[in-house]
Parts: structure tokens; sequence; C-alpha cells
């Protein structure tokens, strides 16, 4: 499945760790972006460091947080490259940790779907996103594993820019907290369940 990303890696002179995943939640940085629809990656991977009492460390293109879940390593990456840049604190942290291509897994935040709302995928387009779509230019295709969250398209022609950089309104919030758990479940599931699974238990 993952062999079109074979020329990212040499096996035979750098060493990968199958048990060692990169997990990229996508977001801008800055407080004045904290809590708003775009940044739902950004809040998946802080629930993820949270709740494994680990704390995130400044580090190159982006914060990092390493956590121990059943024999697996998880790094957790916000990129500080904001969103149109993503794909290069994604490919640099990739080769740093020599991370096997299927053990990427890209958190999103997406308008085709309901608040609530998931999707796992392994491919897909960037579907007008700035940050999948600066993914796809660095790796030269769009064939790696995302998480796409709901946060629905209450917005009028136009306003699109305002929506998702826009904060969640009240009555949003319960659901939006039940999808950030929900989300790192499925990651949880998506390191030592695999794939398949996961997306079978997600998707239905």
């Amino acid at each position: 499945m993952f062999a079109w990303m074979a020329n990212l890696f040499n096996k035979e002179t750098i060493p990968s760790d199958p048990m060692k995943y990169l997990i990229v939640g996508l977001g801008n940085i800055g407080s004045e972006y904290e809590g708003t629809r775009h940044n739902i990656g950004f809040d998946v991977v802080n629930y993820l460091a949270k709740d494994a009492g680990i704390s995130w460390v400044q580090n190159t293109h982006g914060d990092l947080s390493e956590v121990k879940h059943k024999g697996r390593t998880l790094i957790l990456l916000k990129p500080s490259t904001y969103m149109n840049l993503s794909g290069k604190a994604v490919k640099y942290w990739m080769e740093k940790h020599k991370i096997q291509p299927e053990n990427l897994l890209v958190i999103v935040d997406d308008l085709h779907l309901d608040i609530g709302k998931m999707r796992l995928r392994d491919k897909g387009s960037d579907g007008g996103h700035n940050g999948l779509k600066d993914i796809q230019d660095k790796f030269g295709h769009n064939n790696y594993v995302r998480l796409r969250m709901g946060i629905g398209k209450d917005f009028h022609s136009g306003q699109q820019v305002n929506y998702v950089l826009g904060k969640w309104k009240n009555h949003e919030t319960d659901d939006v907290e039940k999808m950030i758990i929900k989300a790192s479940e499925a990651v949880k599931n998506f390191v030592t369940i695999g794939l398949k699974l996961t997306m079978d238990g997600l998707n239905r």
C-alpha cells in the first residue's frame, strides 16, 4: 500500500522503528488561533499529551511531545510553520525520527463534515486545505493517512476564511469536546490495532 513512499527512506542505511509513530495535528501557532475551528488538529494532540501528563517542547519547525502507549511511541507534532507550510515540518520530523511512511497520521479540520463527524482515510485530495496541500507538495503524492475532523460549513458565501478562523459557538462546544476525545481514542487504536480496523470502527 505504501510502496510509493519508498524513495523517502533507504531502509538498508536508515533503520526505522515500526513501533514509532508521528501524529501531526494541523493548526496555526499563536494565542489568537487557540480555540478556532482551523486548530482542531492542535486540540487533539494537546488532549493526547495532557491525558498522558506529558509537556510540550519547542523544537525545529514545531512543538513536540512524546507519548508512550502499549509499547508504541507516539511523536506528537504541532507544526510552527503555519498551516500553508505544514509539509516542511512533517517531512523534517519523519526523517529525523525515521518514521515508517505508514506510521504517519495527520489530523485536520474538514468543512465537508458536520461538527462531531470524523473520517479516517489512507489517501485523498487536499480538499482545498492549505496544510494538506503543502504536505502533498512536499511528498509528491496524497497517499498518507489523515483523520478528518468535521467543523461544519455554517457560513455565507465569501465568509469561509472568517468561519474556519473563528471560535466555536457555545452550543457547539459539547460536540467538539466529545469529538476530540473520540479522535484521541482513534489515534490510539490506529497505533495498536492498525488502520483498517480503526477505519472500520470509526467510519461506519
